[in-house]
């Protein structure tokens, strides 16, 4: 099998288990963070510091907020179980800017708790993971939006980074912001976060034997909660969701 194939088969094996995997290495950065704050050695956090990383987290999920909030049903392979599903190209708004956005948003997600381990070792290994990791699925990804889209997916390909924004190349969105869909399928993001930060928190301080929480963490995480619960209330119980784009 050429390299080419091999890797966009690698690249649809781990887009299929995208929500799992992340898991596994978010449980290994809370056995690092556990380690580095039993070291006698290690500083204290101050929650400015903690408050910057929760901070680009919400950056992550801003960016995913974004995006899904303005694009339309069925233009995504990430809303397909086997990641093979669009029905148009999405050229307009951030997409105009990076091709990849929804990955960026993960990206800074993933990067608050990866920092809060304070262990530049994981915090480069978690980079270089997620670099890996992703680079299989988009280019598992790209191969089946160029055979569909053909020369309309290169031409805009071409222009636009993967990654990397380019702010100056911007165009207004084709659609206005959907609250629906975003509703429908980012209602847990916001309470996630605040539970991650929340957990490393409680667990950094009990190791420590300390009791200055960070109250921002568990506030937030509260709030979020109740947030969740109402919007999942709202979903299963009403007809509000329905018939958005």
């Amino acid at each position: 099998m050429a390299l080419k194939q091999e890797l966009e088969k690698q690249g649809n094996w781990l887009f299929k288990y995208r929500s799992i995997l992340p898991i596994g290495i978010l449980f290994i950065g809370l056995i690092v963070f556990i380690k580095t704050n039993l070291q006698e050695k290690a500083l204290d956090r101050m929650i400015y510091y903690e408050f910057f990383y929760l901070l680009l987290s919400l950056l992550g999920l801003g960016i995913i907020i974004y995006t899904v909030g303005h694009t339309p049903q069925k233009t995504s392979v990430r809303n397909a179980a086997d990641g093979k599903f669009a029905d148009t190209l999405n050229t307009t708004g951030i997409y105009s800017i990076v091709r990849k956005p929804l990955y960026l948003g993960n990206f800074f997600m993933w990067l608050g708790p990866a920092l809060m381990t304070e262990n530049i070792w994981f915090i480069i290994s978690f980079i270089l993971f997620y670099w890996i990791y992703y680079e299989r699925i988009i280019l598992a990804e790209e191969q089946f939006l160029e055979r569909k889209f053909g020369n309309n997916y290169r031409t805009w390909a071409e222009k636009v980074p993967v990654f990397i924004p380019k702010l100056e190349m911007f165009t207004s969105n084709s659609l206005s912001f959907s609250i629906k869909k975003v509703i429908k399928k980012e209602k847990n993001g916001l309470f996630a976060i605040f539970l991650i930060f929340m957990v490393f928190d409680l667990i950094g301080e009990w190791v420590k034997d300390y009791r200055h929480y960070n109250m921002i963490s568990i506030i937030g995480c509260i709030v979020t909660m109740l947030i969740y619960i109402v919007l999942k209330i709202i979903k299963t119980r009403t007809s509000y969701l329905e018939n958005n784009r």
